[in-house]
């Protein structure tokens, strides 16, 4: 999980340094975004049918190799427009983590655990968060953010070969099953429209934050890049509490809850324009509300995933998250070319608030549903 996002955190984290370097202007940062999150919107629904028929195993493999390829391209792109299509190519991964991770879990996990251990591997995007925008970061200071990112390509690399050794074997690939939806109905379409007004927010976070520090609050290139790493470690602790605490009749009602925090921790941001350290509190909220939100949702999903489509069901859900990175940062971007960080992220309160209705809507829809079915 953490391999399949580390291209996006990096670039986010590494954002002052392209800025400088590589002539990339703070609208070309935000279309990276778009550009990976949109591949994987439009990939997940086959990467999620790809996974149900070949296993998990395999597709993990496959997941950490194409990383490591567009990690490595990445880090030799000459300019802005090798960068997109090297962004783009990780897009694969992302469009195959969830389902892949999902199904692994179904598969090995007793019903009891699983929210805990979904928490957990859900937990992995943020370890590449931090990994990002601290040990990468300083490293990038050291040798350059080629040399940062080739290097995230290499340990790419060597856990495709641990993947391939280490997991137990897939069962022999299946047949195609027949083609069904790929529109999500019920729990997973809700899920879903949460998930792309969720991900909206916290792609721009995600994207500018680094940008925003060194821009608009006079912190350094690695001091800036340090609030990703302190978003990603809050997203850790956020992720697997939160999921723990994701039982049925319960976990229903987390993600309005979430993305009622979420939004208070965007205000944060905007008010860091005046009152500098509360950046640092607002980069710990973002990670414990916004980022736990997905988790939940995922959780969610293998609660209400249908028989034999915990892989479709996951890689949907999935898809109206991307589709939102996708959308997110573009909007946010046409604010930061012009300064307007404080308008920016009012957007992202706002984007979070939607989601909180949507998530709100839903769990009343829950609550009352069996007392409408009692009555029919």
């Amino acid at each position: 999980m953490a391999f399949s996002m580390l291209q996006l955190f990096l670039l986010g984290a590494l954002g002052p340094r392209l800025v400088g370097e590589l002539g990339v202007s703070p609208t070309a940062l935000g279309l990276t975004t778009t550009i990976g999150f949109g591949t994987a919107a439009v990939l997940s629904p086959v990467g999620g049918r790809m996974v149900d028929r070949t296993g998990p195993r395999r597709s993990l493999v496959v997941l950490l190799l194409v990383s490591a390829a567009a990690l490595g391209l990445i880090g030799a792109a000459p300019g802005p427009g090798f960068l997109l299509a090297a962004v783009a190519l990780g897009g694969l991964p992302q469009a195959l983590a969830n389902p892949a991770t999902n199904k692994a879990i179904l598969a090995a996990v007793p019903p009891a655990r699983r929210g805990p251990v979904t928490g957990m591997k859900q937990s992995g995007v943020q370890l590449g968060a931090f990994a990002a925008g601290l040990p990468l970061a300083a490293l990038a200071g050291g040798v350059g953010w080629r040399g940062a990112v080739w290097t995230a390509s290499a340990a790419a690399a060597l856990a495709a070969l641990w993947a391939h050794r280490a997991l137990p074997a897939d069962p022999p690939a299946k047949a195609a099953p027949p083609r069904s939806s790929l529109m999500p109905r019920g729990a997973i379409a809700w899920l879903a429209v949460f998930s792309l007004f969720l991900g909206c927010g916290i792609a721009s976070v995600n994207t500018y934050v680094a940008l925003f520090g060194a821009q608009q609050l006079g912190m350094g290139p690695t001091a800036a890049a340090a609030l990703v790493a302190v978003l990603g470690v809050a997203g850790i602790a956020g992720r697997v509490g939160w999921s723990k605490a994701a039982r049925p009749g319960r976990a229903e009602w987390l993600p309005g809850l979430l993305a009622a925090g979420a939004v208070l921790a965007a205000g944060l941001l905007a008010a860091a324009l005046y009152v500098q350290p509360l950046v640092w509190v607002a980069a710990v909220a973002v990670g414990v509300f916004a980022v736990s939100g997905n988790a939940v949702s995922m959780v969610l999903v293998m609660q209400r995933a249908a028989a034999g489509r915990a892989g479709q069901d996951s890689a949907l859900v999935a898809a109206g998250f991307f589709a939102g990175f996708a959308v997110g940062p573009p909007l946010f971007g046409v604010l930061a070319e012009a300064g307007r960080y404080g308008p920016g992220w009012l957007l992202v309160a706002a984007e979070f608030a939607v989601a909180g209705a949507v998530a709100t809507t839903w769990a009343v829809r829950e609550r009352r549903r069996p007392r409408m079915e009692a009555a029919a």
